[in-house]
């Protein structure tokens, strides 16, 4: 059987921990590039714009709600997998260096105190992509890129359970 050689994968960060490396990152001249969402039932679409923002950046961190933040947006029956699956498996994506958890209502605190380089959501999030001030007023640009029609984690759930019996 032949040797399994693994690419090192993107990490699950703590705030503080966050913080120090976006450090190290700006004194080695990297750009950073930030997205989130709940990433509840990750489908293409996602894939997609993660690839997208990473190809943009040296550096691409994403956020993703707490189990408690994503049943506050979705409703008590989300998310399907806790948040500890949701960023082991972000982390494990080729285009993603680094994963964070968040608890308040919109990363607006968070992209704050990070000032990422690139703020960029999907275009279904254009009419308010939270930090957007914090980020333009530290020279870095938001992005809301375009989305590819037929993806969407609430119309999958709605398949999966008209399928039930």
């Amino acid at each position: 059987m032949g040797r399994v050689t693994l690419r090192a994968l993107g990490r699950i960060y703590s705030r503080s921990e966050l913080l120090q490396q976006r450090i190290r990152w700006r004194d080695k001249g990297q750009t950073v590039a930030f997205t989130n969402g709940c990433y509840d039932v990750l489908h293409p679409g996602h894939i997609r714009l993660l690839e997208y923002a990473r190809s943009c950046a040296d550096v691409l961190i994403v956020g993703i709600n707490t189990d408690a933040g994503v049943r506050r947006l979705k409703g008590p029956a989300r998310p399907v997998l806790p948040e500890k699956e949701r960023a082991e498996v972000m982390a494990a994506l080729e285009a993603v260096d680094a994963v964070i958890l968040f608890d308040e209502e919109t990363p607006r605190e968070l992209l704050a105190e990070l000032l990422p380089d690139l703020l960029m959501k999907g275009a279904d999030w254009s009419h308010f992509i939270a930090g957007r001030e914090e980020v333009e007023a530290a020279g870095g640009r938001v992005i809301a890129a375009p989305l590819r029609s037929g993806y969407s984690t609430t119309a999958i759930m709605e398949k999966l359970l008209a399928q039930q019996p």
